[in-house]
Parts: C-alpha cells; structure tokens; sequence
C-alpha cells in the first residue's frame, strides 16, 4: 500500500497535479525512512565492526584511523562521479523521460568503472608511503598499508554498486538500495568475524570483510537496476554503454564542483589526522572511536539527504520550483528535529557509546568527553547535511563547494592548529563543534534564497540533440 502511495504522490510530481503540504511531507518520509533505516543499520554495524577492531587494541585501532580519512578521499570522487549521473536519472524522471534516463543509467555505468579502476590504481600505489606521510608511528605503519591496498583493490566493485543504488534512489525506489546496505552491513560483519578473529589476518582482515561484503551486494545492485528496476530496467531496448559527449558534459558539470568540494573536505580531515596524530596512539584512536560513535546522531540525517536530493531533483525536472523549495524545507527541518534528539541522547550516554567500541579505558573517557562537546553541534550538522542533498538535487554543487571550503579551512583547521597543542584532543573537536554550527548557518543562507534552483541539469532536450550526440 505504502509503495503505491509514493508512485502515486511522484506521479504527481511529474504530471504538474497539486500536491498538499501534508502529502508532501508524507512523501518525504516514505522515501526517508528506508534510508533511514539502512544508515542506522549501516552504524550499527560499523559499531559492531569497529568494536571488532578495537578488541585488538590501541594500535591496530589507531592504523586503521590513521588511513581513515584518505579512503573518505577515494569514496568522496567515486560518490561525486555517481551524483553526476544520479541526479541527471532525477531530472529525466521527473520529466517522465524514463528512456533518457536508462540511456543516462547505462553510460553511468560504465563511466563510473572506468573512473574506479584509474581510483584504485592510485591508492594502491600511495599505500606504502601514505601512513608515514601521515605522520604514524611505527607501531601501526604497516598495519595501515596492509588496510589501504586491500581497501584501494575493492574500490571497482564498490563503485559500479554505489553508482547502480544512486541512479535506484534517483528514480524513487529508496527501498531495494535500503535492503542492499543493510545486508552488506551483515555480510562486513560476518566476513570480518572470519578473517579477523577465526583467520587471525587481524587489521588486514577487516579490509578483506569489507571488500567481499562489497563483492556481493554490488553483484545484487546491478543486477536489479538492469533487469528488476521498474522504471531503469533494460531487458528488451537496444542502447549503448558507451558514453556520450552530452551526457559527460552534464555530469561534469555537476561532478566537477563535488570533486573540488571532496578535496576541500577530505583534505581538510587528511589535515585533520596530521594535526591529532602527534597527540599519540590513545588519541588517535579516542578520534577515529569518536567520529564512529557520532554516526549514531548523524546517519538517519544522511538518510534524509538521500531523500531530498530525489525529490528536489525529481521536483525540478517536473519544472515544479515551488513544490521543491517545500520539500527543502521539510527535509531540513525533518534532519534537525532527529539529529537534535539524537544529540541530547549521545551527549548523556557518551561513556556507554564509547564502551561499546574500545575495552581501553583511556581512549573510552578521552571519547566520551569530546562526544558531549560535539553534542552542540548536532542541530546546524544535520541542516548542512540535509541541506547539501537538496543542492545536488538541483546541481547547485559549485556554491555549496565554496561554502565548505570557507568553513573547513578558514575556521575548523585554523581554529584546530590553534586550539589542539594547547588543549589536546578536545582543542580539536572545540574546533569542529564552531565549525559545524557556521556550515549549518550558511547552508541555511543558501537554501533561503532561489539561486540554489537556476540550474539546467540535463541539458538540451532529445529534439535539440545533434546527431552525434545522439
């Protein structure tokens, strides 16, 4: 029943009907809730998964800390490459063109794996020297190297699942991709149960689990979106998995700025990482334990997000501003009514959230103390959060890019370089609790105004195409 609603409520996007606030914001949460779900799902698990790790000790938890934010960096291009197509599928169904968009789907596709191979080559020749770049110590150096190349190795197959559950979300099926996570979620803990503990392949192991779960539910994604997909499936129509020059051009456009901003973000927490490492193996580890018990408040935002970059881009491919500009709003508010309820629980819970991923008494207390300082920050991160999914939704990526760069480099490392020698670790998440309530303050700038909506996603119509772009 629910599954016709939402068919019936985008329908009426796409057919120009009127929709009523309370329809829309029902429609909001029938596409959040499985992203929801498969978010939360996805924490537990890396809960689960990190307290793998962490049984280990201090130092193969801080290895795999170390390298952390340079696999965000890898997975950031991939996800930029994926937006590119993702968001051109949204417009495309929004303007009920569902053959453009499963031309779009195909080349996707193969641009996608192409990108993913060139990804994995560089990673996989960074991982020797990257974690003595990274300032570790030689306690956990090879331990790290070992995790990146295995994790640089699966990055293909990661890739082409993540582009073919993005393009599913795009059309409006937030259900199957929900279903995918989660059960890769239980596959990294199962695989990860085998190769670090029964295996003995510890810090390596985890790499290994991770890579397979991959394997397995982006074999699945593929194979729905080509040959289940209500609106995307291919079977029976003749098409082309060779890009075209119109269809890059319109993902570069909207990729190019998320890359920029992916180097701005991730480079920021590279910086980040340099900045802590010299505090030591306990605070390493206390920071990467940290940012993973945090995901308990802000993954159901992320969920969100992915809901509202459908029904934004969806919206204005239907030509529909008004009905966009409402979904904005509700989603915001939707992210920063449950992120701050999630924050006020971490903030009484925090010593229990951290016993949950570490056994070591120092990295528990020293995490627990900087997770009640983020705690304030939790409103304005889930209007950031939220509300970047609605720029991509409409291809606003270059502002937003600037946004970020402005907040992560002039005010979180500015601010961390100067607070971290002096206060340690807590200088550090000081720094990161201003910062995240200025980004929230600016997306809300952002998305107060129009500008954010004036972009032309697809392109040219079928009927102004050249032959050879055809």
């Amino acid at each position: 029943m629910a599954k016709g609603q939402k068919d019936e409520l985008l329908g009426m996007i796409r057919e120009g009907r009127d929709l009523r606030l309370g329809q829309q914001v029902r429609l909001a949460f029938m596409l959040s809730l499985p992203a929801i779900l498969a978010q939360t799902s996805s924490m537990l698990m890396q809960y689960i998964d990190t307290g793998m790790v962490g049984r280990l000790g201090a130092n193969p938890s801080a290895s795999i800390g170390l390298i952390a934010t340079s696999t965000w960096i890898l997975g950031g291009f991939t996800a930029g490459a994926c937006s590119g197509f993702s968001v051109q599928v949204a417009h495309l169904c929004g303007a009920n063109d569902f053959k453009g968009a499963r031309r779009v789907l195909r080349e996707g596709l193969s641009s996608v794996l192409i990108l993913s191979f060139l990804l994995a080559g560089i990673g996989i020749a960074l991982s020797g020297p990257l974690p003595r770049w990274l300032g570790g110590g030689p306690e956990i150096i090879a331990d790290a190297s070992k995790y990146f190349l295995i994790y640089s190795a699966f990055i293909p197959v990661g890739a082409v699942g993540w582009a073919a559950s993005a393009m599913l979300q795009a059309s409006g099926n937030m259900k199957v991709p929900s279903v995918m996570f989660t059960g890769m979620c239980v596959l990294d803990v199962i695989f990860n149960y085998i190769f670090i503990f029964v295996c003995g392949m510890g810090v390596a192991g985890a790499a290994l689990g991770t890579g397979l779960s991959e394997l397995v539910t982006s074999a699945f994604a593929v194979w729905f979106v080509l040959a289940k997909s209500k609106e995307l499936n291919i079977k029976g129509e003749k098409g082309s998995f060779k890009p075209r020059r119109l269809t890059l051009h319109n993902a570069w456009g909207i990729t190019a700025p998320m890359w920029l901003q992916n180097i701005i973000m991730r480079g920021a927490y590279v910086m980040s990482t340099v900045i802590v490492a010299p505090l030591g193996a306990i605070a390493i580890a206390a920071n990467a334990f940290a940012i993973t018990a945090e995901s308990f408040c802000y993954m159901p935002s992320y969920g969100i997000e992915e809901a509202s970059t459908t029904l934004i881009g969806q919206s204005l491919g239907a030509g529909r501003k008004q009905i966009a500009k409402r979904f904005s709003r509700i989603t915001v508010t939707m992210g920063a009514a449950i992120q701050t309820l999630l924050g006020v629980v971490m903030f009484i819970f925090a010593p229990e959230l951290m016993g949950l991923l570490s056994v070591d008494p120092d990295v528990v207390a020293l995490g627990a103390k900087v997770l009640r300082i983020e705690a304030f920050a939790e409103t304005m991160y889930a209007i950031s959060i939220v509300g970047y999914g609605c720029c991509v939704g409409a291809g606003d990526t270059l502002m937003p890019s600037v946004m970020n760069f402005c907040s992560m480099w002039l005010v979180r490392i500015g601010l961390a370089a100067i607070l971290t020698p002096k206060m340690g670790l807590r200088g550090y998440w000081i720094a990161m609790c201003v910062e995240l309530n200025l980004r929230g303050l600016l997306f809300l700038w952002r998305l107060h105004g129009d500008k954010w909506m004036k972009h032309n996603v697809i392109g040219k119509r079928k009927d102004e195409l050249t032959l050879s772009e055809i």
